[in-house]
């Protein structure tokens, strides 16, 4: 079984930074995809931006180019999210989310993800 504990959430103003943090641990493999998803209140999960972990590949939801980044650790099995210039509509629980099988480019869709972990809350007060 693979677990998955996503850090780095917090309170941040308009224009802020944060960068949020997944572990992965258990039953992991090299020939994945990584990704965060996101809820807002009210809302469904939604993409934000996904990781192959062998290659790097990445993809990224439209609201959030050139503002987020995406990367992974290999060694530490740790994926990020650098977040920039946050605005409140960025306000949302952030999720990490596990796939097994890899996309080329990695998926956007909540249903390949098979794993995923707790969230983590990221408000941005305007």
């Amino acid at each position: 079984q693979v677990q998955l504990v996503e850090s780095g959430g917090g309170l941040v103003q308009a224009g802020g930074s944060l960068r949020l943090s997944c572990a992965a641990s258990g039953r992991t493999f090299s020939s994945i995809t990584m990704g965060w998803f996101r809820r807002a209140p009210g809302k469904e999960r939604e993409f934000v931006a996904a990781v192959n972990w062998r290659d790097g590949i990445t993809s990224y939801a439209d609201s959030v180019k050139g503002r987020f980044t995406i990367s992974r650790d290999n060694a530490k099995n740790l994926v990020y999210l650098e977040m920039n210039s946050l605005k409140p509509e960025d306000t949302a629980v952030y999720y990490c989310g596990y796939g097994e099988r890899v996309r080329f480019p990695p998926s956007k869709r909540e249903y390949d993800y098979d794993h995923w972990g707790q969230g983590t809350q990221v408000t941005v007060s305007s």
